[in-house]
């Protein structure tokens, strides 16, 4: 089957004679002596919380050594694969899984997770073979989030628009032929509660070809209430506001008329069930239970009224949230929170063992976010180390690992390896005026390395 990790063996580290950046804590300006043994220190995800990690685990201790094991055939985990194409600058999924709808119809042809989705057109190898059906009008993304407008973009983006992104040419390739018109993008309370951001609302208001739909209906008496809401929050809804109840002005107006497709807000709705066309082999549509508002702000909650509606549509797209995976029978996990339970970033009750990122705190915050939890994490570990608290004694490290990896038939892929693959696909994206184009085939990047 060939190579199932990659590895990135990184022996240097911050210098003792450099100063620690100005601003940092007392404890992070620990340095570790040169004397000690060297650390060795084993990450497992070379996704943004794995290098992050390992990047203070380097600068703030002379003698560490780390080793970054991934399961893929390249690093940089859901940098690589969860990030929109036409967004290279925003950096922000990072979890194994989706969160299931677990509804009747959920299995049929035409549903999918939106992760799923995005790893189809960013070149995930395991999602390379998932090719949806995009010859419907209607698509409905079930979620109000960053991601789901991602994805909405991505369908309703012209195509010549992306081609000189990093998007996989397969991708794009399906998404020329799309017949989506129309997508409906459906959460289960109201415009106060939404998730996404007002950078990516202003992008899908302004996205060439296409209109909003939002029904003023929904935003009544919200003048009020968003008096005493925070300055971002305030914001976002003014401008949710201001497209679903003023007239557009005559520039825009002119803009909305030429445009052939349309994207729309659905709030108050929760699904209950994907419906499946006459002959049962795929989704043709969905039932929604119409809910109302317990509670204000933030911590109000969606309570179906009773009533129900049926929203046509051939593609269903679940973008409700990310979880993690447990990663082995011998490493605590909570399913129902998908998270290792820790204490600041200390596994419970397994001591050397600890966690950063969503697998840590849940499927929260963007890039920033990580950085600075992983940031914690590592300053926990340092910490129990100066303390006395891990094991002591030399530790063999990589060598370990390969003699391991040896007995059971399996090449890892090293960090020139992933150079030699990098090389290939920026050279191969280059001839097109693409950043790259993303290989797909594991055995293609296998025969590239002469395996």
């Amino acid at each position: 089957m060939g190579p199932r990790c990659w590895r990135w063996w990184h022996w240097s580290a911050w210098p003792r004679t450099r100063q620690p950046p100005a601003g940092s804590t007392p404890s992070s300006r620990q340095q570790f002596s040169t004397q000690e043994q060297t650390t060795q220190i084993c990450v497992v995800g070379s996704g943004p919380a794995g290098f992050y990690t390992a990047q203070h685990l380097l600068k703030h201790h002379t003698r560490a050594r780390v080793d970054i094991y991934e399961k893929q055939f390249v690093p940089f985990g859901l940098v690589r694969f969860g990030v929109a194409p036409d967004h290279p600058e925003v950096k922000s999924y990072g979890a194994e899984d989706n969160q299931a709808l677990e509804i009747p119809g959920e299995e049929l042809p035409g549903v999918f997770s939106a992760r799923a989705f995005v790893g189809w057109y960013n070149g995930l190898p395991e999602k390379r073979e998932l090719v949806p059906d995009l010859s419907c009008d209607t698509a409905v993304i079930l979620g109000q989030g960053n991601v789901a407008l991602d994805v909405a973009r991505i369908l309703l983006t012209p195509p010549e628009h992306l081609e000189k992104t990093d998007i996989t040419e397969a991708s794009l390739g399906v998404l020329r032929q799309s017949q989506v018109k129309t997508v409906w993008i459906v959460g289960r309370r109201g415009p106060l509660q939404v998730a996404f951001t007002i950078k990516e609302l202003r992008e899908m208001i302004q996205l060439p070809g296409t209109r909003p739909i939002l029904d003023p209906a929904d935003f009544l008496g919200l003048q009020d209430r968003i008096k005493e809401v925070p300055r971002p929050r305030k914001r976002l809804t003014e401008l949710l506001l201001r497209t679903a109840t003023e007239k557009p002005g005559v520039e825009e107006a002119a803009r909305q008329a030429l445009a052939s497709r349309a994207w729309g807000l659905r709030f108050f709705r929760s699904p209950l069930q994907v419906l499946p066309s006459p002959d049962g082999r795929r989704a043709a549509g969905i039932r929604l239970a119409i809910t109302r508002l317990e509670g204000v702000g933030e911590a109000a909650r969606a309570v179906p009224t009773g009533d129900m509606e049926d929203l046509p549509c051939g593609l269903v797209l679940s973008s409700v949230g990310y979880k993690s995976r447990p990663i082995d029978p011998s490493v605590p996990f909570d399913p129902k929170l998908g998270v290792i339970p820790n204490m600041e970033g200390r596994v419970v009750d397994v001591p050397g063992l600890y966690c950063s990122g969503w697998v840590k705190r849940g499927p929260t915050g963007v890039i920033t976010t990580t950085m600075t939890d992983s940031f914690l994490t590592s300053q926990t570990l340092l910490q129990d180390l100066e303390a006395g608290l891990l094991p002591s004694g030399p530790r063999p490290g990589y060598s370990a690992i390969k003699a391991l990896l040896s007995s059971r038939g399996v090449r890892p892929i090293s960090f020139s390896d992933w150079e030699k693959l990098d090389a290939e696909e920026m050279s191969r994206g280059q001839g097109a005026g693409k950043p790259r184009e993303k290989l797909l085939d594991p055995q293609e990047m296998l025969r590239l390395l002469g395996r």
